[in-house]
């Protein structure tokens, strides 16, 4: 379990498994929003991984080739949804991508999405 600290008067409520299971099964909005959520997350943390963030001393990295599509079921997603993020991560200065796979990750802002 990990530890935060609030930035404003916050009130945290923590929902057991089951209880959320049933939540995403009876609100589509929740569930539509938790889902969104999650995936965002995931492309995030693949990126994170793929660029082995937290190793600064090491150069640019160039990620193995690759295809959209095999990316794509990585994180749990469409193939056109990982093309609008790479050129997104791209236009942010994340990575460079002309297009075609492999890519270079800049590792340096890399941080910005953790927080993001």
């Amino acid at each position: 379990m990990g530890s935060a600290t609030a930035i404003a008067r916050s009130t945290i409520l923590l929902v057991g498994k089951k209880k959320m299971v049933a939540l995403l099964h009876q609100q589509r909005a929740m569930s539509d929003r938790f889902i969104s959520h999650m995936l965002t997350r995931n492309i995030r943390i693949t990126l994170l991984l793929l660029a082995r963030y937290g190793k600064q001393d090491k150069p640019v990295r160039v990620v193995p080739r690759i295809s959209q599509e095999t990316l794509a079921e990585m994180i749990g997603t469409t193939r056109s949804r990982v093309n609008f993020f790479l050129n997104k991560f791209k236009k942010l200065g994340f990575i460079e991508y002309d297009g075609e796979l492999p890519l270079k990750i800049n590792s340096s802002p890399l941080s910005v999405v953790l927080h993001d």
